[in-house]
């Protein structure tokens, strides 16, 4: 009885119940599906052409989406097989077409804001901070493809430690950047680290699991069968995502600073940040 004992006071330490109950509330699972349908309907479309308009010709956003999946051979063949190819898709891209596909992606990240906010307990910000979300997929887009561009150029673990920095400064700059500063930023830093951690998971995932999976989908389904092979994945990373920070703001609650002002609580300013002007 006394291992029985134990475990019990080890999961009373941790606390895991409460990030369980974050994760309910949150409807975690409900709002991944919705980043995934989002992303796929309204930030695909807008990487297809900013890849396109790529002037290294790195391979277009089939080169971005195999990279991110961690997918090579026939695998990342079908993936290429159904994403247009890079000349016809610039070529037939109006100028109004182009804002219509930037105004969609705001929208996606408008979507992100709002997850951050309810996992940290904030109120939504006004309209016209709108800015803000503009200004978070012009680096979203700029973090994607140097992650692609650094596919060729570097290798082992230098790739790996890019990565890693560059993912840790970007998600711990995104949360900070659309919260409009009202968390603090050691506050941010677990669930960054968490989110790219989790992330590398996924990778490692998807190349034992979505890599055959694509193969059998397409042979059974066509391009149906990979683009929700594709969907799954990208319900997969707005899980790790929205996830990661979650895990940072219990990580803080109840591991990290639970006796400081700036914690994540949600209710009050923290220590040391100045209110945003509308």
């Amino acid at each position: 009885m006394r291992w029985r004992r134990g475990l019990h006071r080890v999961w009373q330490w941790l606390e895991v119940r409460a990030l369980i109950e974050h994760g309910r509330e949150l409807e975690l699972m409900h709002r991944a599906m919705g980043f995934a349908t989002l992303a796929l309907v309204t930030l695909a479309p807008l990487l297809i052409v900013v890849a396109a308009a790529d002037p290294l010709a790195l391979g277009g956003f089939a080169s971005w989406l195999t990279d991110g999946m961690g997918l090579s051979g026939k695998s990342a063949h079908e993936i290429t097989d159904v994403i247009s190819p890079p000349h016809s898709v610039i070529g037939t891209t109006s100028v109004w077409g182009g804002v219509l596909l930037a105004v969609f992606g705001v929208a996606f990240g408008g979507s992100v804001q709002n997850a951050y906010e309810r996992i940290w307990g904030l109120t939504s910000g006004p309209w016209h901070r709108v800015w803000r979300q503009a200004t978070w997929l012009v680096v979203l887009t700029g973090y994607l493809y140097q992650e692609v561009a650094t596919k060729t150029e570097l290798y082992g673990g230098q790739r790996i430690s890019l990565s890693a920095v560059s993912g840790v400064l970007f998600f711990w700059w995104g949360q900070r950047f659309l919260l409009g500063g009202q968390v603090h930023w050691r506050s941010l830093l677990p669930g960054a680290v968490a989110t790219v951690v989790g992330l590398a998971g996924l990778r490692a995932f998807s190349y034992l699991v979505f890599t055959p999976l694509i193969v059998t989908n397409a042979l059974s389904y066509g391009a149906v069968g990979t683009v929700l092979v594709v969907e799954s994945w990208l319900i997969g990373v707005g899980f790790v995502t929205y996830g990661g920070a979650l895990f940072g703001r219990w990580f803080c609650e109840h591991h990290w600073m639970p006796s400081h002002d700036d914690r994540a609580d949600g209710t009050n300013r923290r220590s040391g940040d100045e209110e945003e002007p509308d």
